[in-house]
């Protein structure tokens, strides 16, 4: 059966039956925006997203303000540890569901990422590796010191830090989490898979998907996935469409159950149906349900649940 769910996934997994799941993939929030899902945090203070003139006057990728490293505020060095307790929330039903030595595959962010690898292994998952995305594109926000300097009529010091820059390196680099649900204790993973049909991976999926001969070779933990022009639109944090059908494709086989709790405009489903798995798909906001029925819809007919 397949489903796309109206409702907050951390109260709907629980009807979900124990050991069912062949493998959850999901791009959960990251905690770090100022966009109502994914603000994960009890912090009021009014600076964090907040505009200066100068950014105004940036226009694009610097019309809102994010928190400086330091914080702005002692609510702000709070944050980390509340995305961690907000993980713990849901990390034990994502065990439960799933099929002993099942996979668990999460973007969760560069910044906090650990947190939910924290929050996991308490729930019980065993941290399996960490992928690394190299996109073939994405945002530069890094100011230049010299320019804030020389805005500021310091044209001494302008000179002396040019070159230099503030804020991050350019993000091509994106973390994938893989975990799995422990399997039997004293059994050998190779009887799990005969027992669970899950706990190892396919390496025809490194070769058909991955742009970048060297990894192919090497079954490299490096995955090169391009984003194309239809990977955008749908979702402000939309993932490409193949890159999910990777994930799908290295650790399941067909007629399986794909879990995405967190589904946004519905990329792990469209991708689990284009592969013949089965797919159960959550979210919270109704708009991204409608998307991802319109987008599943151009393959087969969905029972949607509203």
């Amino acid at each position: 059966m397949d489903d796309l769910i109206l409702g907050n996934s951390i109260e709907l997994i629980k009807k979900i039956s124990d050991d069912s799941i062949h493998a959850i993939i999901s791009d959960i929030p990251y905690g770090i925006g100022q966009d109502d899902w994914d603000i994960l945090h009890d912090n009021k203070n009014t600076a964090y997203g907040g505009t200066s003139s100068a950014q105004v006057a940036a226009g694009g990728l610097f019309k809102r303000r994010g928190k400086p490293l330091n914080g702005w505020s002692e609510a702000d060095k709070k944050i980390p540890q509340e995305y961690q307790e907000w993980c713990s929330l849901w990390a034990s039903d994502w065990l439960r569901v799933l099929k002993p030595g099942g996979s668990c595959i999460i973007f969760a962010g560069r910044r906090y990422a650990h947190r939910c690898i924290i929050a996991m292994e308490d729930a019980g998952f065993t941290f399996k590796d960490m992928l690394s995305w190299e996109k073939n594109k994405a945002p530069y926000r890094a100011q230049r010191l010299s320019a804030i300097y020389s805005r500021r009529g310091d044209e001494v010091n302008a000179k002396k830090w040019d070159g230099w820059r503030v804020a991050n390196l350019r993000p091509l680099f994106e973390p994938i989490l893989w975990f799995q649900k422990p399997y039997k204790m004293g059994g050998t993973i190779a009887n799990n898979v005969l027992e669970n049909e899950v706990g190892a991976w396919n390496e025809d999926a490194l070769y058909k998907y991955n742009k970048h001969d060297e990894i192919k070779k090497n079954f490299s933990n490096i995955i090169k996935v391009n984003i194309v022009l239809n990977d955008h639109g749908k979702h402000i944090a939309q993932k490409p469409l193949n890159l999910m059908e990777f994930l799908i494709s290295l650790v399941t086989v067909e007629g399986q159950v794909i879990l995405d709790p967190f589904m946004g405009s519905g990329t792990t489903c469209l991708a689990a149906k284009r592969l013949n798995r089965h797919f159960i798909g959550i979210d919270i906001d109704e708009n991204n349900i409608l998307i991802a029925k319109k987008r599943i819809s151009t393959i087969s007919q969905v029972k949607i649940e509203l």
